[in-house]
């Protein structure tokens, strides 16, 4: 169940909604438990018992890491809740991955191949296992108090609306709201405009453009023209941003009308103008969550240069693995640790020195070039698409042309990702409402039926939204969360 299913919009999230305000406010946490529970049952079935399994473990994982946390028995349950989650995460997303890369060592032995049936990654599994490894950290870290409340506890893993996507909740974020929570008029209002923006970017913008790259990533490589593999890399560029800031989007909005306050997971990353500021502006609690648990315990950047850069390199070669069992994210992380190193190099206060539209334009090379090995099937047509890009292309622009993907519809859906893949709206929001010039101002203070046509301008805004996504859904139309599978 995903939330822009008609399942999730018209059926459960409306029953959750109004049950949650009806029942008892101290059973609040128990109600939504049940809830986030059947959300994740409802398209994983069984599987839910893995993550029962992951809550129960970290549960009384916390419990004797707070009892211990300054003796040996403390660490070693560290340890053991550490190496336990990671196992889990191993089992069901990188077994098939790790036989597939030992029969090839296998094979050039001469030996029995590993005979592996295909194992079933359950949805969310990474984000959840990561939330729970955060909790128990931080518990021995000392920077969060152990919940010894087990409804709470499985709240905070549970919860559903980033249980499956994202973003990666910190405890210690979370944990007095999972106690003491409020639901305000201006935050529940603030979180239904928010999920309706969100449904907006998946419904309206992510998936058209999913719709374009797919179509173009399917052509084969002979056929390839400098043309077309540019706009499947840039509709798949849109698609990215869109589909996944759109489920971050609708969970914070969802998290607010709960009276939840989850921190932003994105932040116009297209705007970077260095591959640093990209990653301060792209899936931000995954970023945090590996320098604060890995990159900063490795020595951070308080040591030599060339530890430093094998901090880089470690680092995003996980932030790759972590996004899929396969050498294409491998790679693709390998490419973001590699330039990170470039910049800390005499590169960086080159690149520092630059005209900013240059430096904006070098961001959107790298990362589009990179976006071309995560949503590659191989490396071999990766390595082709690319080649495409730059003049290397052989098809000859007759059986597959843009003409094929290139519509009326697809350009005003194009056009409108790239102007909200930018912070033009919020700026113009701050300078003709918030800030407005001394002019305007007069004019809105003495004139409250401006005001009242702004409130009135972003209502109709969010119904338009509403209605476009309803057309979508009653049509069928492609409608994947490309995270999912992470």
């Amino acid at each position: 169940m995903v939330f822009s299913s008609s399942v999730f919009l018209f059926l459960f999230l409306p029953a959750v909604l109004l049950l949650y305000f009806v029942v008892p406010r101290n059973t609040r946490n128990l109600f939504l438990l049940l809830a986030s529970l059947l959300f994740y049952a409802w398209g994983e079935g069984v599987f839910v018992a893995i993550m029962l399994a992951s809550i129960v473990f970290n549960y009384l994982g916390g419990l004797v890491i707070a009892r211990y946390r300054r003796d040996l028995i403390g660490k070693i349950a560290l340890l053991l809740a550490v190496f336990t989650n990671l196992a889990l995460l191993g089992s069901f997303k990188y077994a098939n991955f790790l036989a597939d890369n030992l029969n090839l060592a296998i094979a050039a032995l001469g030996l029995t191949p590993i005979q592996l049936d295909p194992v079933h990654l359950p949805i969310g599994i990474s984000f959840f296992t990561f939330q729970a490894m955060s909790y128990v950290i931080d518990v021995y870290r000392g920077q969060a108090e152990v919940q010894r409340n087990p409804i709470n506890s499985a709240l905070y893993i549970a919860l559903f609306p980033q249980l499956i996507a994202g973003p990666i909740v910190r405890y210690h974020h979370i944990a007095e709201q999972l106690l003491h929570r409020r639901v305000s008029l201006d935050g529940f209002t603030s979180g239904v405009a928010l999920f309706i923006f969100g449904l907006g970017k998946k419904m309206l913008i992510a998936n058209p453009m999913g719709e374009v790259a797919d179509q173009i990533f399917a052509v084969p490589a002979e056929h390839l023209t400098f043309g077309l593999s540019w706009l499947g890399v840039t509709c798949y560029t849109l698609q990215i941003y869109f589909d996944f800031s759109g489920y971050s989007d609708m969970a914070i909005g969802l998290g607010r009308m709960f009276g939840f306050r989850f921190l932003i997971n994105f932040n116009y990353p297209y705007i970077a103008r260095s591959i640093q500021e990209f990653w301060r502006r792209w899936h931000i609690s995954l970023s945090r969550w590996f320098r604060d648990y890995l990159y900063i315990p490795l020595g951070g950047n308080r040591c030599a240069p060339w530890r430093v850069y094998a901090n880089l390199l470690t680092v995003f070669f996980l932030v790759g693995l972590w996004h899929g069992a396969s050498w294409n994210f491998v790679l693709w992380g390998m490419v973001h640790g590699a330039f990170l190193i470039l910049e800390r190099s005499g590169f960086g206060a080159l690149l520092a020195r630059s005209w900013s539209i240059v430096r904006h334009i070098y961001v959107l090379l790298v990362v589009m070039l990179a976006w071309v090995l995560f949503r590659a099937d191989t490396l071999d047509y990766a390595w082709a698409f690319i080649e495409a890009m730059f003049g290397g292309a052989s098809g000859a622009g007759t059986a597959f042309h843009v003409g094929l993907y290139w519509d009326r519809e697809t350009a005003i859906v194009f056009a409108a990702g790239l102007v909200a893949a930018t912070p033009v709206l919020p700026w113009l929001k701050r300078r003709w409402f918030l800030a407005p010039p001394p002019r305007l101002g007069r004019l809105l203070d003495r004139s409250p039926a401006l005001n009242v046509a702004y409130s009135l301008a972003v209502i109709s805004m969010l119904c338009l939204i509403v209605v476009g996504a309803g057309m979508h859904l009653a049509a069928g139309t492609h409608n994947p969360f490309i995270y999912f599978r992470f």
